[in-house]
């Protein structure tokens, strides 16, 4: 072999590592271009959904406005169908609005049909009489013959009779339509129910079924239906055109029996990264005969198997392995030192890697716990208002009913299950971080200390119970009653994971947490805090478990033993006093759990100022009662002319504003906090001082995420509902008798 023969091969071996990791790369960008298109394809089946969603949200909050119109409470079926005709007019997407009679007739409906149909046999209307919320079913309309999802919801009287149920046809084939169009034609729109019906069929001419067929049986229904199914679904029609499909992964709308498809056809889908891929390999072919013709290097004949042993690392990177490595040894020179490096990179991007999954799932976590916050506090607040005027009428029920003992039983029966109502609101509060706080500067480890002969009763004799306090503990500001009751919940779970006994092991030290130290919810919060911890010998929980502990109304308890709001009211009363919680649990091997509570900043005052007395007895003064809520409002005007004082009535801020200007016998102002309208009480309270400079102001709240901020030169209280007469009486003469 010549000379030359031998260098151009030299050449070729030396050429053939960088040329193969470039192809490699190549390749991986036409895979992460497929990936990207892929992703979008889910991306719209989602937003798609996400859309729906929106809409049946909308729809529910129509069908509570329209459920509390009048034009609704007649039998008047000519009216009815007038006023449904007139509100279809504003909402063009639902093909009709009609209401159904319990016993299942159409009564009066927006197409004014005047038809007569039994509504019995559908599903929509079956779960509507014994539900109190919205009710979805996708159907074929009977008055239209228009595939629709039917918005069913059941309008029901105080006593929870069914007196209606409203039903909005959303128009499908409508909604797809436009999303045809936003998406620019280029993917498909595929609607199906749960049997595989077609609802609203493709636009585009790729699609032969007809709307109102069956896909049944097919690849593509059991990709649709399957619980735990793949991303995406390849399906090749009788003409050889294979379609790419994603579904949306909306819960609500399978749960309706409703399936969103998108799809595009595979090779659009893989046309644009194709062509680059065919771009890049032609540059790369020029630059390699380019270096061919212009370069000739001496080689040793080793060079090979050191290049195969780059190649074969390289091709398993390529394949997504970064857990590969080229073993040693490794040769001297350049070579040597490019396996390093690809040893080294493929090392950093497995930590990457870990380290992006371990973010994502944190940040998830996080987000769960917020939203389910918003939520609970949200439904606390509305119950609060409720258990306002239940406990304070049973009272007075009670009060009335003195002379008979069974009904004086009963009313007091209904007080004690409103209180019971209270102290769950709370621990949603709790959980929502939303709970009125009394925090006071203590020792934690002298509370606890004090608690010890409690926690040891609790936790019977079958348990052994130790407590370690350190000496000398940080002083904390947090709300003493608040730390018993979750220190009691802690206690209490960890008794029911011991049923034959163990070991219980209470500590509170002193510690300083870095940025690596991170609560339940993957975030750092370092700082000074004295930890509270709880450990026990139980069984134990497995990660999955674990990850869901502190979520309301979870529990792996039997079903009437436990509510599943004792964690997650220890973990809103920690967060709102401005600490974290930690958790470790394996099966079999125990749990602890970690309070930690942000030292104070500020010495304890060694001199606090004393309790305010606070006297009971009745009064005469005129009090402004503000309330938006009716019931809540009545409750209160009632009690407060029970306890003799003189009652004015207003149901938000300016109505207020204008009895203050025309009346001149008010003592005291008592307001809710939030009210509709875009007064809040403090607001109306410093307008209301303004006027009536000697006005004292009582406020009144669900709950309070802070405090209530009073304006400047207004002193204000806060009574938190729900409340006794006697609370009511006490904060009355409270503030009533202060002096400004």
């Amino acid at each position: 072999m010549s000379l030359r023969t031998r260098l151009l091969i030299l050449v070729i071996a030396a050429m053939l590592v960088p040329a193969i990791l470039v192809g490699l790369r190549f390749m991986q960008n036409r895979s992460s271009e497929v990936d990207a298109a892929l992703a979008n394809l889910a991306a719209s089946a989602d937003n798609i959904a996400s859309d729906l969603d929106e809409k049946i949200q909308g729809t529910a909050q129509l069908h509570y406005g329209l459920a509390r119109a009048r034009d609704l409470d007649t039998r008047d079926k000519a009216a009815c169908s007038a006023f449904l005709s007139d509100v279809r007019e504003e909402y063009p997407q639902f093909t009709g609005i009609l209401t159904i009679d319990p016993d299942g007739s159409l009564f009066c409906d927006s197409l004014r049909t005047d038809r007569k149909l039994d509504l019995r046999d559908r599903a929509y209307f079956k779960q509507a009489l014994v539900s109190r919320n919205v009710v979805l079913e996708p159907v074929f309309g009977r008055l239209t013959g228009l595939s629709v999802l039917q918005i069913a919801y059941p309008v029901r009287s105080d006593a929870g009779a069914l007196k209606l149920i409203l039903l909005a046809s959303f128009n499908l084939r409508k909604f797809a339509e436009h999303h045809h169009k936003r998406l620019l034609g280029e993917k498909d729109i595929l609607l199906i129910d749960g049997n595989g019906t077609v609802l609203v069929a493709p636009l585009g001419g790729g699609w032969t079924g007809p709307v109102g067929a069956s896909i049944a049986g097919s690849d593509l229904f059991r990709f649709a239906t399957a619980p735990d199914r793949k991303m995406f679904q390849e399906v090749t029609d009788r003409e050889g055109r294979t379609q790419v499909w994603a579904a949306a992964r909306s819960p609500s709308t399978r749960d309706a029996g409703l399936t969103i498809l998108v799809g595009r056809s595979k090779d659009g889908l893989v046309a644009a990264a194709n062509r680059r891929l065919y771009e890049d390999v032609a540059m790369l072919a020029v630059a390699s005969l380019l270096l061919l013709a212009a370069v000739w290097i001496l080689a040793t004949v080793s060079v090979g198997r050191q290049v195969g042993r780059l190649a074969a690392m390289a091709k398993t990177l390529g394949r997504g392995d970064l857990g590969a490595r080229i073993p040693p040894p490794h040769p001297g020179g350049e070579l040597g030192g490019l396996m390093r490096l690809l040893n080294d990179t493929a090392e950093s991007l497995q930590q990457q890697r870990a380290a992006i999954a371990d973010l994502n799932q944190k940040l998830s976590q996080s987000q769960k716990m917020e939203a389910m916050g918003q939520l609970t506090g949200g439904v606390a607040h509305d119950f609060n208002n409720l258990l306002t005027v239940i406990l304070g009428n049973s009272e007075h029920l009670a009060d009335r009913l003195a002379g008979n003992k069974e009904l004086h039983r009963i009313a007091n029966d209904i007080a004690t299950a409103a209180e019971r109502g209270s102290d769950l609101t709370r621990s949603l509060l709790a959980f929502a971080r939303k709970q009125p706080l009394r925090p006071r500067d203590i020792d934690i480890a002298g509370k606890i200390h004090e608690m010890e002969q409690l926690l040891r009763r609790t936790l019977g004799g079958q348990i052994e119970c130790a407590v370690t306090l350190e000496p000398d503990v940080w002083l904390t500001s947090i709300d003493p009653g608040q730390l018993a009751t979750a220190l009691l919940n802690l206690v209490l779970n960890a008794r029911d994971v011991m049923p034959l006994g163990g070991k219980l092991t209470i500590e509170v030290r002193n510690i300083s947490l870095g940025e690596s130290d991170l609560d339940v919810n993957g975030e750092p919060r370092p700082g000074d805090y004295v930890m509270v911890a709880v450990t026990d010998t139980g069984s134990g929980m497995t990660a999955e478990v674990a990850s869901r502990a502190f979520e309301p109304f979870f529990t792996t308890k039997e079903v009437g033993k436990g509510t599943g709001l004792g964690l997650s009211m220890v973990y809103g009363f920690v967060r709102q006093s401005g600490g974290l919680v930690q958790m470790q649990s394996e099966p079999g091997q125990g749990s602890v759990v970690r309070l930690f509570f942000p030292r104070l900043a500020t010495p304890q005052n060694e001199h606090p100022a004393p309790a305010e007395r606070i006297v009971t007895h009745e009064g005469s003064e005129t009090i402004l009662v503000v309330e938006d809520d009716d019931m809540v409002r009545a409750y209160v005007e009632n009690e407060l002319k029970i306890l003799g004082y003189r009652v004015i009535a207003a149901s938000n801020g300016p109505a207020a504003l204008d009895l203050l200007r025309q009346r001149g016998d008010i003592d005291l102002l008592f307001t809710d906090v939030v009210m509709p309208g875009g007064m809040f009480g403090p607001e109306l309270a410093r307008q209301a001082t303004q006027l009536r400079p000697g006005l004292k102001v009582l406020f009144t709240s669900g709950y309070t995420q802070d405090p209530v901020k009073t304006p400047d030169g207004v002193d204000a209280r806060i009574l938190t509902k729900p409340f006794k007469r006697q609370d009511l009486a006490a904060m009355l003469r409270s503030a009533l008798s202060a002096t400004r």
